[in-house]
């Protein structure tokens, strides 16, 4: 039993990092209806600039501040050079645009960095704390719940209780009417991109201290766990995203707690097949729309 609390608790800190980072895939999906497979190399981008200006002042949190603002930035700049362009085009041409990024990103960064696995530590102290004799969470898991729990309740605001958060909607469901009512359709795209490489930023900040370590790829594994979470919750869902992620982060910490850490990368997909085959638009999609 204390070993299933443990790994409980260790699912739901991971499944809280795979909840903003599947919540940084609805936000641009909902928005354009493009899966943006880039979200992983992007986040790894901005973890490279938190090192580096961690490195050179000497402050995690100034590198984090600078990862954020950094996300934003990518995020709006990818929209605006790279993603636009393909906008009308059929889907395909974004997904193969999306994976050139993956690729010229990852050289680039390797090319700055190295390809050596770089040591990225943890603001807050991993060690679980004991609670009734049992080791459960640690400080930095509590960092990770509460970091990730005001993320959703700012998104919730931002979309539901802001004139912006309301264009953005407008500008994502019925673009042609918002233009009509005046709302910068464009500006607002641009907007949500931004925003969601910022949650991916966070979300690479939150995960590569827990053991990855610092690597152009660091995010290939968590960008597949996260785009499950996703589709298990519903691509347009942000509650789904959360409910995705804590759902996938919790089989990943049962797999591989009792079959073994070799084993989890199988249970994402296998997780990932089975939803696509018994409810492909996810556990908490919309409606669909009625045949006639």
């Amino acid at each position: 039993m204390d070993r299933f609390l443990f790994l409980s608790v260790d699912g739901l800190s991971r499944g809280a990092v795979y909840a903003a980072f599947a919540l940084a895939l609805v936000l641009i999906w909902r928005g354009t209806r493009i899966v943006n497979f880039a979200q992983g190399v992007m986040a790894v981008a901005t973890a490279y600039l938190a090192y580096s200006v961690a490195g050179a002042t000497g402050s995690y949190w100034t590198g984090f501040v600078a990862a954020l603002l950094g996300g934003l930035v990518l995020g709006a700049v990818v929209e605006r050079v790279v993603m636009r362009r393909v906008e009308q085009a059929p889907p395909l041409n974004a997904v193969i645009v999306a994976l050139g990024l993956v690729l010229i990103g990852q050289g680039v960064l390797g090319m700055i960095y190295g390809n050596q696995f770089l040591p990225f530590p943890a603001p807050f102290s991993r060690a679980a704390m004991t609670v009734a004799g049992v080791p459960l969470v640690s400080r930095y898991d509590l960092f990770v719940f509460g970091t990730v729990l005001t993320l959703m309740l700012a998104l919730a605001v931002l979309f539901t209780r802001t004139a912006t958060g309301l264009r953005m909607r407008a500008a994502a469901f019925a673009p042609q009417v918002s233009r009509l009512l005046g709302v910068n359709v464009g500006g607002m795209l641009t907007l949500g991109w931004a925003l969601a490489a910022l949650v991916g930023a966070l979300a690479g900040m939150l995960v590569i201290p827990t053991g990855l370590g610092l690597h152009p790829t660091a995010m290939d594994l968590v960008f597949v766990s996260a785009f499950t979470a996703a589709v298990v919750g519903g691509l347009d869902s942000p509650v789904g995203a959360v409910v995705g992620g804590l759902v996938v982060g919790l089989v990943l910490s049962y797999v591989g707690g009792y079959l073994g850490s070799s084993t989890t990368p199988l249970a994402v997909l296998a997780l990932l097949v089975v939803v696509l085959l018994v409810r492909p638009s996810g556990l908490f999609s919309g409606a669909q729309t009625r045949r006639v």
